[in-house]
């Protein structure tokens, strides 16, 4: 793994300092404690999206964490926006972050760092080089660990002293204690609880150790928007579907991806209709839907383009089934 590249004009706090931020304005969401954000942004600051939409709860466990050093683990299914709540808070609070995807590639050494030949004066000599944890513990960005529950048992032992909230981190190979830097934040996001995927949709996650788990804070579970918030989110996203044809179909779309996650979560269907996968869905449709076709015909087709012929076919009955209650129209 590469480590990210620094320098002295774009060091993420250089020249900069905390203010108090409004959250009513910027999220929407009044919390009782000060939340404060650095009063400039840098290259690692995540981009604004300026039609996110916050779920109240999540925003305000992500605040308390900025605000007040909380680990703060965010647990939901695919689509439902966990790392998208962080990057969008971050971006609004010019906190730097940096995201690590906690594959099965990721290595302690990774993580923490090795030895490497390198060339000095004309000698080659053996050389510690740091890896992205000691980075980012000196450098104070907001560190976030992607699917959490996939990472390596060896790999999770060395976050595991970091989940304190003074948590040093211990380099043998380099002889050296680092102290964590006074604006670093831990996150992570995950799938499962860490009591393993007993769908078997998530492949890869592993049963945590509890012990771990223990440290965590806040613990959030993420779950889909409401109909109505979805169909307002899509049309800020993309202006189009606020107007005719595509104006009246985004409720029956919305309310489909519903119906297909209800069916989801009780085990009726082996595939769910992600935020993701319904956004795709619409941008299919506005991009290969042919205005010479009626809107049925077109919304019709987009959809098995982009969620139907993902499914297994035994259960294209039922989504068969709720696709005609949504619309009124047979898909098979």
């Amino acid at each position: 793994m590469s480590m990210p590249m620094l320098d002295a004009a774009h060091a993420p706090l250089s020249n900069n300092h905390l203010v108090p931020v409004d959250t009513q304005a910027l999220f929407g969401v009044s919390v009782p404690f000060v939340v404060q954000g650095f009063a400039v942004a840098n290259d690692w600051v995540p981009a604004a999206d300026p039609a996110y939409r916050f779920e109240p709860t999540t925003t305000m466990a992500i605040l308390a964490g900025f605000a007040h050093n909380r680990r703060v683990l965010l647990q939901g299914l695919h689509g439902t926006g966990k790392s998208s709540h962080l990057e969008q808070v971050a971006a609004r609070l010019n906190w730097p972050l940096l995201r690590i995807n906690l594959d099965s590639q990721v290595s302690r050494l990774d993580l923490l760092g090795r030895d490497a030949i390198v060339l000095k004066d004309g000698l080659q000599i053996t050389e510690f080089q740091e890896g992205l944890l000691p980075w980012a513990l000196r450098h104070g960005v907001a560190l976030v660990f992607d699917e959490y529950d996939a990472g390596r048992p060896d790999v999770m032992f060395v976050v595991q002293r970091l989940l304190e909230t003074d948590g040093k981190l211990t380099l043998l190979d380099a002889n050296r204690v680092i102290t964590p830097h006074p604006e670093f934040r831990l996150f992570a996001t995950a799938n499962t609880v860490g009591l393993g995927d007993a769908q078997g949709i998530y492949q890869g996650t592993q049963i945590l150790n509890q012990g771990q788990l223990d440290r965590w804070q806040l613990i959030v579970r993420l779950s889909y928007l409401s109909p109505e918030d979805e169909a307002a989110l899509l049309q800020s996203k993309l202006p189009a579907l606020a107007q005719q044809p595509y104006a009246d179909q985004v409720a029956p779309m919305t309310r489909l991806a519903e119906l297909i996650r209800q069916a989801f979560a009780h085990g009726d269907l082996a595939v769910v209709l992600s935020p993701r996968t319904l956004l795709n869905w619409a941008e299919n449709w506005i991009i290969c839907g042919n205005p010479a076709d009626p809107v049925e015909q077109s919304l019709a087709e987009t959809f098995r383009l982009s969620y139907l012929n993902r499914c297994d076919p035994v259960d294209y009955p039922m989504v068969a089934e709720f696709y005609q209650r949504c619309f009124g129209v047979e898909l098979l």
